[in-house]
């Protein structure tokens, strides 16, 4: 049953908030007729000059003509009067000219009502509603429909109850006009129990009531939008043809349930009936329909078969691509608009800019942001926020955070992109001051606010923060969520606490591939490569989940670190089986972990058959290729590289000159170093320094590598600086060798290596105090050596 209970209760509860006041003149039923035909032709002169006033000083003069003619107790002026009134918002003086008309005729009643409510003054509808509830004078269907539209527009879902129970007494709850309001009001609360009632209570069902329920299936925005396609069935069975509002919900329907047949068989309805040709909202909706059904080139051809495209039009195509990851299409139809002469409103600015933030065009962002800051352009939340987002994704967080401080009305979208902004940037520190700032505010965060937090702490590596979120994550109720809790998981593995990160791990409930990859990451990356096994086959014994190319990565890696090549095929064979050769992520893991196993030769046949091989490709097989001191190969794929027009990169060019350094090829890394910076402008940085004084080093050629060394930027000499000190020991140097290492020992004090290879220097020539020396220093900073260990492969 309905709310009934708080019907009268209710009534005088309000009736306390909104006051009526007393008249003091009778009501009698005045009219036009009875005043002298001058009279009444003046009045309807005044009435006409009354629906053309347009501000308040010509308003008032109307007015006064109306008192001297004596005609302000002319219902007919009257209520135009008042209504005029209200809608510049004068509510004394509309309230003063009511007190005066106001009669027992329920019609007038109504044209006061539909007057406040086209004024926007839902306020004082209910206010009249209550007063006309008092007098107890028969309240006729309109003056229900208005006073519902007035509570869904101040979100007064009680007040809207007490009214269906006033529709009851009156016996109008069989009445469709009445009845599709409350269908009306109770979809807009997502109320469809109530609603369906209402609907089954309507005697004649007439195509509004059927429609109103239909459109208030697909505002649920889930499973229930499915029950409108029944309901037009049945719709059909009494002889009602759906119109234009009706298939406009229907589309709406299929595009949330993505029911792209259904879809096809409205819009084939709509051909055959002629209905929606040239209508704006029937063709968007269309549009709208096949992109979210993922049929993006119908969407297309409707709107190029379009003789005339609103800006509209152009709106849903855009973001249609950009929901489809086609960012650079998207632009494409941004600058087609453009040279058509087509106005841009808010949504095409926003959907602009959002396309410049997805291909990092931060020329073209700037163009589109002059132009709006030329043209004088108000921008909305939604456009200030995708300005932020492509200002954040092309790494200028000064200017986001610039237009982001200017924002006035900041929602938790917003705030969301610039803490995310802040994040991917590597500014954890402004990305948690920002979150902290949005608490401050008031505002709730969400999902997406706590995950990108977290991700921030992780960021820190410090775990007592990381503790604290976590602690904010449990009181805010957030821990249950699955994503969060991978996210929490990560930041204990990241902090080295892999004790805590698989308690964390052990308490999700409904794991996903994330939470087991993220858990057997995290043991790989402290060397726990044997749990990171178990985690596997415990995976695929409870979850039945299908590993993705991160997964078998993280698999990879392990079994190459304890040479476990059986195992690796194994892997290999289940890329194949599953058909993820195209996966250049995982192949490129294949090219190394073959390579580290030993299988050079298996690694350059592998590295043939990849089809599409990205620039990972290409550095993988050249730094496998120098792993195995085939020096000319690796200079060989350096140069198919350029046939290709792959542009190397500062990794390309470390591997081959590491490569260089091993063979002993001298002048071969001197010209590639020089075509490094010279070619393709590439600054070299610590490693390249490194390799280069290594191969002069190893070459034997120590007064040229040490000259080379005197050129090399301080900040970046420390790794070549330990090179050219190793191959001083290796050429009997010693004491250049010497006088190298104190320099190497005071750059970097706190690399124990450093410690290891000085010492070994001075043992050499036999400096026992210096030997000592090194060592007390070492002992004294905590320093120890690494261990060395033996892989030996485990075959099962």
């Amino acid at each position: 049953m309905y709310p009934i209970s708080i019907g009268i209760a209710f009534f005088k509860k309000i009736s306390r908030l909104f006051p009526t006041k007393s008249h003091s003149l009778s009501y009698s039923n005045i009219s036009a007729e009875n005043i002298s035909s001058d009279s009444s032709i003046f009045a309807e002169k005044l009435f006409s000059s009354l629906e053309r006033c347009y501000d308040v000083h010509s308003l008032k003069k109307l007015h006064s003509c109306i008192l001297i003619q004596g005609l302000e107790t002319n219902t007919f002026l009257g209520s135009k009067l008042l209504n005029t009134y209200a809608f510049f918002g004068l509510l004394t003086e509309s309230r003063s000219v009511l007190s005066r008309i106001i009669n027992n005729n329920p019609s007038l009643w109504d044209s006061v009502l539909v007057g406040y409510f086209k004024a926007g003054q839902f306020d004082e509808v209910l206010r009249v509603y209550l007063d006309l509830r008092q007098r107890k004078i028969g309240i006729h269907g309109s003056a229900f429909t208005f006073t519902l539209k007035s509570c869904i527009r101040l979100d007064s879902s009680e007040f809207g109850k007490a009214i269906h129970v006033d529709i009851l007494k009156f016996g109008l709850n069989t009445n469709r006009f009445v009845g599709s309001s409350l269908i009306g009001f109770y979809s807009m609360y997502k109320d469809m129990t109530d609603a369906r009632k209402v609907f089954d209570e309507i005697t004649e069902r007439d195509l509004v009531a059927y429609t109103s329920l239909i459109t208030g299936y697909t505002q649920t925005n889930d499973h229930r939008a499915y029950e409108a396609f029944p309901l037009v069935q049945h719709m059909q069975t009494e002889n009602l043809k759906p119109n234009r509002v009706t298939l406009v919900s229907l589309l709406k329907a299929a595009a949330q349930l993505q029911l792209l047949n259904h879809g096809e068989l409205i819009h084939a309805y709509a051909i055959r009936r002629e209905i929606g040709c040239f209508d704006e909202a029937f063709e968007t909706s269309l549009m709208d329909m096949y992109i979210k059904c993922g049929s993006l080139n119908k969407a297309t051809m409707i709107f190029h078969s379009m003789t005339i495209k609103p800006t509209a039009y152009w709106n849903v195509l855009i973001a249609g691509h950009l929901k489809s990851s086609q960012p650079f299409e998207a632009l494409n139809l941004f600058s087609l608009m453009a040279q058509k002469g087509h106005k841009f409103d808010l949504i095409t600015l926003a959907n602009g800019i959002t396309s410049c933030a997805n291909l990092s065009l931060l020329k073209m962002g700037k163009s589109i942001h002059g132009y709006i800051f030329r043209t004088g352009i108000q921008l909305d939340v939604v456009a200030n926020t995708a300005l932020i987002e492509m200002y954040t994704k092309c790494k200028n967080c000064n200017k986001a955070k610039e237009i982001f401080d200017a924002m006035k009305d900041k929602d938790v979208i917003s705030f969301n992109v610039m803490i995310s902004g802040y994040r991917q940037n590597g500014h954890a520190h402004e990305a948690i001051e920002a979150f902290q700032n949005m608490r401050r505010l008031g505002l709730t965060e969400n999902e997406a606010t706590i995950l990108t937090i977290v991700s921030a702490f992780s960021d820190l590596n410090d775990i007592r923060q990381g503790t604290s979120i976590h602690g904010y994550v449990i009181t805010h109720g957030f821990e249950s969520k699955t994503d969060i809790a991978n996210q929490v998981m990560y930041l204990y593995v990241k902090c080295g606490y892999l004790d805590y990160g698989r308690q964390i791990f052990d308490q999700i409930k409904q794991k996903d591939l994330v939470s087991w990859t993220s858990m057997m990451k995290g043991y790989e990356n402290l060397g726990h490569v044997y749990k990171v096994i178990n985690l596997f086959q415990e995976m695929q014994s409870e979850n039945k989940l299908n590993p993705d190319s991160v997964t078998l990565t993280c698999l990879l890696q392990a079994f190459s670190q304890i040479g476990c090549l059986t195992k690796v095929k194994e892997i290999h064979c289940h890329v194949i089986r599953t058909s993820m050769e195209d996966d250049t992520t995982i192949m490129n893991s294949l090219l190394t972990t073959y390579s580290k196993c030993g299988m050079y030769k298996t690694s350059k046949d592998l590295f043939r058959v990849i089809k599409t091989k990205c620039l990972a490709s290409w550095n993988t097989m050249i730094a496998a290729s120098g792993m195995h001191g085939d020096c000319l190969i690796a200079l060989e794929l350096i140069e198919e590289m350029k046939k290709e027009k792959i542009v190397p990169d500062d990794i390309t060019f470390k591997s081959a000159l590491s490569s260089c350094s091993h063979a002993g090829f001298v002048q071969l890394g001197l010209n590639l170093f020089r075509v490094m910076k010279e070619e393709y402008g590439i600054v070299p940085g610590e490693e390249h320094y490194s390799c280069m004084v290594d191969l002069l080093g190893r070459a034997g050629q120590l007064e040229e590598a040490f000259d080379f060394l005197k050129c090399v930027p301080l900040e970046k000499s420390g790794s070549a600086l330990g090179a050219l000190v190793s191959a001083c020991r290796v050429h009997g140097k010693n004491e250049m060798g010497e006088g190298l290492g104190r320099l190497l020992l005071d750059f970097d004090p706190e690399k124990s290596s450093s410690y290891g290879l000085v010492s070994n220097l001075f043992a050499e020539s036999q400096k026992w105090d210096e030997v000592a020396r090194v060592r007390a220093s070492a002992k004294e900073r905590g320093l120890k050596r690494t261990s060395g260990c033996s892989l030996i492969e485990i075959d099962k």
